[in-house]
């Protein structure tokens, strides 16, 4: 089966495509609507082959169904038929859950994605578990708000990474997972990795959207 496969992000979306060598980026914005992404994205495939999609998107998806929009992004995103507009079977989940699904290896995984916020999901065997876990308490404000981009920039980079490592050691003692996996692009300016943790890769969401389509997975 060949799938496509769709990374929707505040500033590109990234598609990929079963046995295609290279990923193309497709500029998005905090405009972006939906009706935006069906003909780039088909202009974009339409030398690849695939008969189903995968696709990741930034923000709560329940049962397969985007339930609010995203708050960086354009308007019309819940409720929106995908498998209508392309006309092929498509499976929606949580960007973060796909990348966790990607990452997965066995045990308890936890996955906390270090962006413009901050991502979170767990994958144990067949369950995968989306989490809006920057969005809990923390100090004055959320976990989000203390390690995402906005606090980088206020707090400075050292400031910025000792909350990293404290958020990361306040969600291992919530969850006790096996092994946390940090992804997003800003897990790359951490320079020591706490113990049973791992970097991710970009490339792992595409590997969890390929993987949505091999078996059933409780979502």
């Amino acid at each position: 089966m060949n799938v496509l496969v769709i990374d929707i992000g505040g500033s590109n979306i990234k598609i990929l495509a079963t046995n295609q060598p290279e990923r193309i980026k497709i500029p998005s914005g905090s405009d972006f609507k939906p009706e935006d992404l069906v003909p780039l994205v088909k202009e974009a495939a339409k030398d690849w082959p695939y008969e189903v999609i995968s696709i990741g998107f930034p923000g709560v998806v329940k049962h397969g169904v985007i339930v609010a929009d995203p708050v960086n992004m354009g308007g019309g995103w819940k409720g929106f038929d995908f498998a209508k507009a392309f006309g092929c079977p498509v499976k929606i989940i949580n960007d973060a859950a796909m990348q966790a699904l990607g990452s997965y290896e066995g045990g308890k995984l936890l996955f906390m994605g270090f962006g413009t916020g901050l991502g979170t999901a767990m994958v144990y065997e067949d369950l995968i578990l989306p989490l809006e876990g920057g969005h809990l308490p923390f100090k004055l404000g959320t976990f989000e708000s203390h390690v995402g981009n906005a606090a980088m920039k206020k707090l400075g980079k050292t400031k910025w990474k000792e909350m990293v490592y404290k958020t990361i050691e306040h969600f291992r003692h919530c969850f006790q997972p096996d092994e946390i996996v940090l992804g997003g692009g800003n897990s790359k300016l951490l320079e020591q990795i706490p113990e049973k943790c791992r970097l991710g890769s970009n490339k792992n969401a595409f590997t969890g959207g390929f993987r949505l389509w091999e078996k059933t997975y409780k979502v």
